[in-house]
């Protein structure tokens, strides 16, 4: 098993505008699991602005092979969601890793 994790930080201070790009982010992937069937599971979550220097956003995302995960990297549907990420974070870690 594969595990896909990326973190963000948000372009928005303002709560209101880090929740409204959440919002965006998780409708986005949260319907890849339909179109993609490579993926095994995926979760999306915000941090709790409890703590300074966080990301601001989480996605994790399991795969059963490495070539699953490169489906998913290259399908039309993630690209699409990936691109309307441009605008509204200012930063992207990722990390992958075998469970």
């Amino acid at each position: 098993m594969i595990r896909h994790v990326v973190s963000w930080k948000f372009v928005a201070q303002d709560p209101d505008e880090k929740a409204a790009a959440f919002d965006a982010m998780a409708d986005g992937f949260g319907g890849l699991p339909h179109v993609i069937p490579e993926i095994k599971s995926l979760w999306i979550g915000r941090d709790l602005d409890e703590t300074e220097g966080n990301s601001d956003v989480v996605l994790i995302v399991d795969y059963e092979t490495t070539a699953d995960l490169e489906t998913y990297l290259e399908h039309p549907e993630h690209k699409r969601v990936a691109a309307t990420l441009r605008g509204v974070v200012t930063s992207r870690t990722a990390v992958d890793f075998e469970l």
